[in-house]
């Protein structure tokens, strides 16, 4: 009884390995068609003419620190692929049947961004980790992170920081204050349910988690915080 326990366990195991190769192929295959289509210094000086992009430069510090701590609080220290994340993401998705997590990375959503769809199947996201690599080792942390800013949707209509500022709150990014900024850190998590527009409560509770996670994660005494919140 005990042999063909062992015999099942280690066909699964065969079947399981088999098509995680299947699947890394796919992915990697979908990651050089991306290239050979649009290098990605070309689509990097694509994004930097646009006269709406922002330099990092030119953005409030708040803001940059409140991205970092919802999206992705381990930025400075991974590749590109954040095998803590995705491990966890995987574990709650399969708690919950459904792919609902992802794990992704700040670097890993710029690839997304400029060469993929919103799609979570599978394929797309090892492309999107091959990819993820591929900025870590052309790019600095800066540099991915400005390009990122300058590419999520923000709801309304508003693509990129700049639009965004400008947009809501009528103003250039510099300007933006603590509240306006952690307000827009958060509206990319899921720009139609926190457009500002139709669901300001929605786009508030969201505003509240990502102080939170500024004060977590070192960004914020408790005691700015509070007073963050209490805005």
């Amino acid at each position: 009884m005990k042999k063909w326990i062992k015999r099942i366990l280690l066909a699964v195991l065969g079947v399981i390995l088999a098509a995680g190769i299947v699947l890394v192929c796919m992915g990697y295959g979908d990651y050089r068609k991306a290239l050979e289509q649009e290098s990605i210094a070309d689509k990097v000086a694509e994004l930097r003419s646009d006269p709406d992009y922002v330099r990092i430069e030119e953005l409030p510090e708040t803001y940059l620190n409140a991205v970092v701590a919802v999206e992705d609080h381990r930025f400075r220290e991974h590749g590109g692929v954040d095998v803590i994340a995705i491990a966890r993401a995987l574990k709650n998705d399969l708690l919950s049947g459904s792919m609902k997590e992802g794990g992704s990375t700040i670097t890993q959503q710029l690839a997304r961004n400029m060469y993929f769809d919103q799609d979570k199947e599978l394929v797309r996201k090892v492309a999107e980790a091959f990819m993820a690599m591929e900025l870590e080792r052309e790019y600095t942390k800066d540099e991915i992170l400005e390009l990122y800013v300058n590419t999520i949707y923000f709801g309304d209509g508003y693509y990129g920081i700049g639009e965004a500022s400008r947009g809501y709150y009528h103003k250039v990014p510099g300007e933006l204050n603590a509240y306006e900024c952690t307000m827009l850190a958060g509206l990319p998590n899921a720009p139609s349910a926190y457009a500002l527009s139709d669901h300001p409560e929605l786009a508030e509770q969201r505003r509240q988690t990502v102080v939170g996670q500024m004060v977590k994660y070192g960004y914020l005494s408790e005691e700015e915080g509070e007073r963050l919140k209490e805005v």
